[in-house]
């Protein structure tokens, strides 16, 4: 490996680095991405040093005890295995993630290019619908829950978390097929709004699970004693992020 890497160019190596570093930091990297600023389309360069040095990078994820997998479908090079790093979502990501997939589901069978642009406005609407979000979430609960799809590759946003509107668009990858099957949605809405609110529960399984087996139910109920913080820094922006008023 060390011969392979003293071979390329250094801006060669250093984007195998980025690649790698990537991979573990987001679990994912997609051939196409959307501007963060604009929300276009592009090629994704990462995508494209995984394909042209996809043998090395596998022979190094191997020596971590991770695999590199090719997913043809949804566009994407992934890692799995024990070296993986974990990631758990909290019961209100897990309920938001399923609001996405409602949006993502419904507006991908009949509206074309915009199918996936979805804002806070509508994840609102969608969660009282379908009764996901029932309360007011706190503006630390949106921002926390916002980081962390956005990091998965699960959502693009133009811009920082903090800065988001009522109608900011907010692009759905369609990596969330990999975290959410469309055939348990039904069943999954179900079970989610059946939780009591006062339970502080997270996700048992980590993010990786979700992706080695799409087939897996990636939700699971697992007991978080830890408290949710009010976010009050920010005070102007909490109608931003109300849902129900109490």
């Amino acid at each position: 490996m060390i011969e392979y890497i003293q071979e390329l160019s250094p801006s060669e190596a250093a984007g195998i680095k980025k690649t790698i570093q990537d991979l573990f930091r987001q679990t994912c990297i997609l051939q196409v991405k959307c501007d963060p600023v604009t929300l276009v389309q592009r090629d994704n360069p990462r995508y494209r040093i995984c394909a042209n040095h996809r043998e090395f990078i596998a022979d190094y994820l191997s020596v971590l005890d991770c695999e590199l997998v090719h997913d043809p479908h949804e566009h994407i090079f992934r890692i799995k295995g024990e070296g993986m790093p974990t990631d758990r979502m909290t019961l209100t990501g897990t309920r938001i993630l399923l609001i996405l997939k409602v949006i993502y589901r419904d507006k991908i069978m009949g509206e074309g290019l915009n199918a996936t642009v979805t804002s806070l406005e509508e994840i609102r609407e969608v969660g009282r619908s379908t009764n996901l979000l029932a309360r007011r979430l706190t503006v630390q609960e949106w921002q926390d829950t916002l980081t962390m799809l956005r990091t998965h590759q699960i959502i693009e946003l133009p811009g920082a978390v903090g800065s988001l509107e009522d109608d900011t668009p907010i692009y759905i990858y369609s990596t969330i097929n990999i975290f959410c099957s469309s055939v348990e949605l039904g069943e999954l809405i179900k079970n989610y709004t059946d939780v009591p609110e006062d339970m502080e529960d997270q996700i048992e399984d980590s993010m990786e699970d979700s992706m080695e087996d799409p087939a897996k139910d990636p939700i699971q109920e697992h007991q978080d004693a830890g408290e949710t913080e009010e976010f009050t820094s920010e005070e102007s922006k909490e109608n931003i992020y109300e849902d129900v008023s109490q």
